[in-house]
């Protein structure tokens, strides 16, 4: 009976240093999954900033083609789209 109890209280402490690892290799993955999705946000937001300079830049040429000046518009709506939804939701708040 001893031996049983024994091997239960070795189990268990077993099972206790494994979650106590397991909890700190899950919360340095969760710091890593933070810093990858702000990361992830710098660079979708520097993305959206070039292609606004670019966008703007081709606007000053004023050398676009039909096909080059209907997919600014689309853009252009996009933006629009986008800063509409913006703007209904900061007004539910």
């Amino acid at each position: 009976m001893q031996d049983k109890i024994k091997n239960i209280k070795e189990k268990l402490q077993l099972l206790i240093k494994q979650y106590q690892q397991l909890k700190k290799e899950n919360l340095q993955l969760q710091i890593a999954l933070e810093n990858a999705q702000s990361t992830n946000n710098e660079q979708e937001e520097q993305i959206r900033q070039l292609q606004h300079k670019i966008d703007t830049a081709q606007i000053g040429s004023s050398q676009l083609s039909k096909e080059e000046k209907a997919t600014l518009e689309k853009r252009i709506d996009g933006y629009l789209r986008e800063i509409n939804t913006c703007l209904s939701l900061l007004n539910k708040e």
